[in-house]
């Protein structure tokens, strides 16, 4: 989907900018499950804490910033602004839940084919020109994503019912992205993000509070893993993806999803002493590669 110019105040940079912006914001996305993993409350409540918490980043940004972008009209404008929020919310209850029925390497998988549907979906609703060369990289790095995770092979440990919701989840993540493109050509970062997160913080927690209970984590180690996950992965990392989609098109843009479980192997590495194998390896290559490619399609 081409993105018009934006009518904000924010001047339009090159597109080189915007992608280095769009490829850090996916590898802070990737480190998410690292926190996820280390968090001592439950997956849904980690959820929780992630939007809930980044509202303080993302309010004290907005207050010092100031922007006299376009505020929201009527009731539509306000509706659309939360409506990425749901999806978000949906998303991760979706993505959360599906960890506790399938295996981790099925889940993250499926869960990373958010880029296929924001393809077909901006294709078929939107009528954005999707070229071969850019459905050829897509097709790569999805790929890449295969092998990093041990191969068509893993697929076979999961269940059904998990799978199914990894996939869902992968759906509603699509529907977070484009609706996202389509605000960032009226408002501005910071008020997308600040609708988006605290409408996402509200979904979520009744969903936490009844399915887990143990909602507040015990220790400061506890706190510091959902702050950085608040901080670090949702208002570094979504901030940068909003902001990029104002100059580079939604399909390019979720394919940052790819890099996550690339970041997220490499931290375990780094910081859980989990070894990186010759598969994983070619894979985080394979995944690179593919969306080089898919750059030069400009889609």
């Amino acid at each position: 989907m081409s993105q018009a110019a934006s009518t904000l105040s924010e001047a339009s940079p090159s597109n080189r900018f915007p992608l280095a912006v769009l490829l850090i914001g996916g590898a802070a996305i990737g480190g998410s499950p690292i926190f996820v993993r280390l968090s001592e409350v439950g997956p849904m409540a980690t959820a929780f804490w992630r939007v809930a918490l980044a509202l303080i980043p993302l309010f004290i940004v907005a207050l010092m910033k100031r922007e006299g972008g376009q505020k929201p009209q009527n009731i539509f404008d306000y509706g659309m602004l939360i409506f990425p929020g749901v999806m978000l919310s949906l998303d991760l209850a979706a993505w959360h839940l599906s960890i506790t029925m399938t295996s981790v390497a099925n889940a993250t998988l499926l869960a990373n084919l958010a880029p296929v549907f924001v393809t077909v979906i901006a294709f078929f609703f939107f009528k954005a020109r999707i070229s071969r060369v850019f459905v050829s990289g897509l097709a790569l790095a999805l790929a890449g994503v295969v092998v990093l995770k041990g191969g068509p092979t893993a697929l076979a440990n999961g269940d059904l019912r998990g799978d199914s919701l990894a996939m869902i989840a992968a759906f509603f993540y699509a529907c977070y992205i484009l609706s996202l493109g389509r605000l960032r050509s009226r408002f501005d970062t910071m008020r997308i993000m600040l609708w988006s997160t605290a409408s996402a913080a509200i979904c979520i927690f009744p969903v936490a509070f009844f399915f887990e209970g143990d909602m507040v984590p015990v220790t400061v180690y506890g706190w510091s893993m959902v702050f950085g996950l608040a901080f670090v992965s949702h208002a570094g990392g979504q901030v940068a993806i909003t902001y990029a989609l104002a100059y580079l098109p939604p399909a390019f843009s979720s394919l940052t999803l790819l890099l996550q479980p690339v970041v997220a192997a490499i931290l375990a590495w780094a910081l859980l002493s989990e070894a990186i194998g010759t598969m994983q390896a070619l894979g985080g290559a394979i995944v690179l590669a593919g969306i080089m490619v898919a750059r030069k399609s400009r889609a």
